[in-house]
């Protein structure tokens, strides 16, 4: 398989603000990828142009081969986009919209099918007005796919949503992958791009600081695993002069760090010899949250290159 899309040295700028800085990162065909970043990263900047919405100052993009300024007529044809906070007709079904919106790409479509994919046959004559937010965004995500795009740009498709409908939309967008598309998607939830994304790629102040799978990005920037328990501040303090590596103490948890996982033999012997009270342990992890936060507060701090804050 190829990319899906390829963006090389991609730059945005409004005035004196660079807003996408030289960007570069791939998108192969058939895989979730997930493009996250605070607010103000550069990410709507970036999908815009992505989509043909927006003009880049300079750079190469290619989305399926093609120039997404210049070839945006032809592009459109074969790209699927559902922005944040999807909002339709208020009186129209959802049988209606996507009949629609087939008139609209001059193609036949089995609507049933369609809302059944996304989980929606049972609304099929509801009103957009009396669907829920979960229902809504499944909307969306059908009217994305009437014209049987290649890849689907998906901008926050769960926001706002309780935890069974977000579930709703993680399993749409497995069958889209299991079809063999590529879906782009932007979130805030960082187990959500954990959970679904093949690769992840990561914007602050416009600059991409981490780009890989969820797990190569865990391994390269986050924390080595850690043993933890419940005690008090002071078994903190004997471990540190116990043991000769890092231990942190916060909010009645200790945490030691381990070389491998053998050493928690090492450590909870250490812990048991300090006659102080303690309960319970457990390994400890970072997460892709953990490592984003951490990374984004780098560079922010003006310790990883990049614009801190001013």
């Amino acid at each position: 398989m190829g990319d899906a899309i390829a963006v090389h040295g991609l730059t945005k700028q409004y005035g004196d603000l660079t807003a996408v800085n030289s960007i570069d990162f791939t998108v192969p065909e058939g895989k979730v990828f997930a493009f996250l970043g605070p607010n103000g990263a550069g990410k709507t900047t970036t999908v815009e142009i992505l989509e043909g919405l927006r003009r880049r100052t300079s750079g190469d993009v290619k989305v399926l081969g093609l120039d997404p300024w210049t070839d945006g007529l032809e592009l459109h044809r074969k790209i699927g986009v559902i922005p944040q906070d999807f909002r339709f007709f208020e009186k129209t079904t959802p049988r209606e919209a996507i009949q629609y919106y087939a008139t609209l790409f001059n193609v036949k479509v089995d609507a049933s099918a369609l809302l059944e994919l996304v989980a929606l046959g049972d609304k099929a004559h509801a009103n957009f007005d009396v669907l829920s937010g979960g229902q809504k965004q499944k909307l969306g995500l059908a009217l994305s796919l009437v014209a049987s795009p290649t890849i689907c740009f998906l901008d926050e498709p769960t926001t706002g949503l309780d935890p069974q409908a977000r579930r709703g939309i993680w399993d749409v967008i497995r069958k889209l992958r299991r079809e063999g598309r590529t879906v782009f998607l932007t979130t805030h939830y960082l187990e959500e791009a954990e959970l679904l994304a093949d690769q992840v790629a990561i914007i602050n102040h416009g600059t991409i600081i981490a780009e890989g799978s969820p797990t190569q990005i865990i391994r390269d920037h986050g924390r080595p695993e850690r043993l933890s328990v419940d005690g008090p501040p002071s078994l903190g303090e004997f471990l540190k002069k116990r043991l000769d590596r890092a231990v942190t103490v916060t909010e009645g948890h200790v945490e030691v760090q381990m070389r491998d996982k053998s050493d928690a033999l090492v450590v909870l012997q250490a812990i048991e010899s300090s006659g102080l009270p303690w309960t319970g342990f457990a390994t400890v992890s970072d997460t892709l949250e953990d490592v984003f936060v951490g990374l984004v507060g780098k560079m922010d701090d003006g310790v990883l290159g990049g614009a801190p804050k001013p």
